[in-house]
């Protein structure tokens, strides 16, 4: 099976998700991967960072590759500058997020609010903060019940969650009774390639529609970007790229959607992407076809 690419400008941006995508099974950025990235860079093109999580958890890839340009973060709800001031945000207004924390609380689940660096969590729960160390998030902070901070604190979105033995087929129940209890005017859901989680996030928010706002920013067209990720949450922008590529272990639904399918995040997806679309080397090399899943 061969994929057949459509003709592609110059790419002078590249934006990649970065769980499970960018960084390998340990949570790191592989030399290989790091050399591509840098070779892109030293050739004038701009790198991009978009992930579900915090700025907080990308703070030593912009180090490491001593990114100036702006961020993606929180599932599009946010965009910081690489020093960390706030370019654009979306947010979930009160009223609606509380009706969304109470009702997922009610059928037993339990919601992290965002806002913006920051993890709200009603009570103590040891084993999503030991989730969240492993993915370099912030320490998430009790604060009590989540109804009573809104309105109080700008929140970029919630995610419900649950770790119980049957918690994916429970999460297709709540989204399921969430899209029947929310207009699609006041709020939206999305999952990330995490089986025991649904985020909700303001209307209209998403990587997709952030990363078209930064586009207008930074005077680049959607042609001329390589946007490169694995879940649900990154289709928007691998369809609005120039070069969509999704990274082997992507879902079916997300490869399906892109115009090249390069090997798995453990293999170096982004760094065959970038070499083959950015840096012009392996042109004779077919378009990987791969297989898996989105969370491994």
């Amino acid at each position: 099976m061969t994929q057949q690419l459509k003709p592609t400008q110059p790419i002078r941006l590249i934006v990649s998700d970065i769980d499970h995508t960018l960084l390998n099974k340990e949570h790191q950025l592989t030399d290989r991967t790091e050399a591509a990235l840098r070779s892109a860079m030293d050739k004038g093109v701009q790198v991009v960072l978009a992930t579900g999580k915090t700025m907080h958890s990308a703070a030593d890839i912009i180090r490491k590759l001593n990114l100036t340009t702006p961020g993606i973060y929180a599932q599009g709800t946010i965009a910081y500058n690489a020093d960390g001031t706030l370019r654009h945000q979306y947010t979930l207004e009160p009223a609606v997020a509380r009706q969304i924390i109470t009702f997922a609380e009610d059928r037993g689940f339990s919601v992290v609010a965002y806002s913006g660096n920051r993890l709200l969590l009603r009570r103590p729960h040891p084993a999503f903060t030991d989730m969240m160390e492993r993915y370099h998030e912030p320490t998430p902070e009790v604060v009590g019940p989540l109804q009573n901070v809104m309105g109080s604190l700008p929140i970029n979105k919630l995610v419900a969650f649950s770790f119980d033995e049957d918690a994916p087929r429970k999460i297709v129940a709540l989204r399921w009774q969430l899209n029947m209890q929310i207009d699609t005017s006041a709020a939206r859901l999305m999952q990330a390639g995490v089986s025991q989680m649904i985020e909700i996030l303001p209307p209209g928010a998403s990587k997709g529609a952030m990363l078209r706002q930064l586009l207008k920013d930074l005077q680049i067209r959607p042609e001329e970007v390589l946007a490169v990720g694995d879940a649900e949450n990154d289709i928007e922008m691998i369809q609005l790229a120039g070069v969509g590529v999704a990274v082997g272990n992507a879902a079916p639904h997300v490869q399906a959607v892109a115009d090249y399918v390069a090997p798995r995040y453990d293999e170096d997806g982004v760094a065959n992407a970038v070499e083959r679309f950015v840096l012009k080397r392996d042109e004779t090399a077919q378009p990987a076809v791969a297989t898996g899943t989105a969370a491994d």
